[in-house]
């Protein structure tokens, strides 16, 4: 047993501070690090507001079904709560509704899961409506079957300030409502959802159709909002808590010469993130699977990076994010030398990532260090071998012409009845991007797009046009659909 009688503030996350007591069981296959396996646990309590007060570990082959601990384990943890005044119980494990009920029963205050810790997180960093919709979807999904009397007080919080770690969002009051009126409510929120979700994909069909689009990707307080705004006009809020980002920012980042792409910054990942919660926050997450290439932001300085990089593949693949090409950038190189050398000894060196991940790139998103090699790998991956060519456009084509002045290096102009020719240094992605915008032009005389009957240029008429309905382009598709 270990007690911990350090308290503080908050957070700023305007809940009272609940003294709390953390609690794990190592099972065969855990997860847990081995050296401090209570950490992130801690890190979450304290993100939600919780002050900790004492640690509770136990080793097991299988938890036990009634109380998932041992049944001395239990006497000691409710010995704890009386001893240390604590005032919630917080488990690194799922739990089940009735092992839930049946430790309450011995410890005689709240007891909650890891994952509806990380539910509670999010509900109270939730700011924009589709955030709290997906948030509420999973907390009624996930927590109603977990709250104290087994569905028999369950409600929402409608007003008033929030009464501790576990309860905001839909949560326990004293009014009482049945199974019907939470499905109706789960009902009506998928409706709602539903429809954020759709005009959510029509703008990243949009954005992926007129540029070329990169998701910045990790786990959480790995450095990814840091970065972010070091590399474009910023605006993202960046701290060092977990789960600091929630909402999909999006802005323009200069790559090289007259080249930009949009880059995205996402929610973080984390270990055992509730799959409900996955599932609830795909809206958000539509840019990171729809992006063109996803930039994996890895915290080098933890040693517990290659574990925490396992986990950000796995969401990945369980969100469909898993086609497009992947950069793994090795952040906060700058703070491995300040470590104690018996940390720096536990760390993978930027050379033994690079022998299990080649193209692997140090960074520093706080000091820049690696940025002109990230720029240079990602402006080769949107031009994918630049050329000089001439392109003939209709003059009609002023949406064209725009993006090509916008995307391209114009070296020179000419004008002729109908149409003008641009001397440009492009790549053949750069051109396959050109084609959903439904426009036909002219590469070197050639028709870029295949299996089309080409436009003369020389005064004919077009003949079937690519055009490009957005309503019902799936950005999943590698082409657009052509009607």
């Amino acid at each position: 047993m270990n007690t911990n009688p350090r308290e503080g503030s908050s957070d700023g996350l305007g809940v009272q501070a609940e003294r709390a007591i953390l609690v794990g069981v190592r099972v065969r296959g855990s997860r847990m690090d081995h050296l401090d396996p209570l950490g992130e646990l801690r890190a979450l309590a304290e993100t939600a507001g919780a002050v900790p007060v004492g640690e509770l570990m136990q080793n097991r082959e299988a938890p036990t079904g009634r109380t998932y601990l041992g049944k001395g384990k239990v006497e000691e943890l409710a010995a704890m709560v009386a001893e240390l005044d604590a005032r919630i119980v917080i488990f690194d494990n799922e739990l089940a509704p009735s092992q839930i009920q049946e430790l309450e029963k011995e410890v005689k205050v709240k007891v909650i899961d890891r994952s509806e810790l990380i539910l509670d997180i999010f509900a109270n960093r939730a700011t924009t409506r589709e955030a709290q919709l997906q948030v509420e979807i999973a907390q009624l999904e996930y927590t109603a079957p977990r709250l104290r009397a087994m569905w028999s007080h369950l409600g929402q919080v409608t007003g008033g300030a929030p009464v501790g770690v576990g309860t905001r969002g839909p949560g326990e009051q004293q009014l009482e409502i049945d199974r019907r009126i939470v499905s109706r409510r789960l009902v009506a929120l998928r409706r709602e959802l539903d429809e954020v979700l759709v005009r959510k994909r029509r703008e990243v069909a949009e954005r992926r159709a007129e540029h070329f689009t990169v998701g910045i990707v990790g786990y959480t307080n790995a450095g990814k909002s840091t970065l972010f705004n070091a590399l474009t006009r910023g605006g993202a809020y960046a701290a060092d808590k977990l789960f600091a980002t929630l909402m999909t920012r999006v802005e323009r980042w200069s790559v090289g010469g007259a080249n930009a792409v949009l880059l995205s910054d996402t929610v973080g990942f984390i270990r055992d993130l509730p799959h409900h919660l996955v599932a609830s926050f795909r809206a958000t997450l539509e840019d990171a699977v729809h992006a063109h290439a996803l930039l994996i932001v890895l915290d080098a300085s933890d040693r517990l990076a290659p574990a925490q990089l396992a986990t950000v593949h796995a969401v990945l693949d369980e969100i469909g994010a898993n086609t497009q090409p992947r950069f793994l950038l090795l952040n906060k190189i700058d703070r491995i030398a300040a470590l104690p050398a018996d940390e720096r000894a536990s760390l993978r060196t930027v050379e033994e990532w690079r022998e299990r991940e080649p193209d692997a790139i140090a960074i520093s998103a706080r000091d820049g260090t690696g940025f002109d090699e990230l720029r240079a790998r990602v402006l080769a991956l949107l031009t994918g071998g630049v050329r000089r060519r001439t392109l003939t456009i209709p003059l009609a084509s002023a949406r064209l012409i725009d993006a090509i002045e916008k995307r391209c290096t114009v070296e020179e102009r000419t004008y002729g009845d109908d149409s003008v020719a641009l001397v440009v240094e492009i790549g053949d992605r750069q051109i396959e991007a050109l084609l959903p915008l439904g426009e036909a032009f002219l590469v070197d005389g050639e028709d870029p797009r295949p299996k089309k009957a080409a436009w003369s240029g020389h005064g004919g008429k077009r003949r079937a046009p690519h055009l490009v309905d957005l309503d019902d382009h799936d950005p999943s598709d590698g082409d657009a659909r052509r009607v």
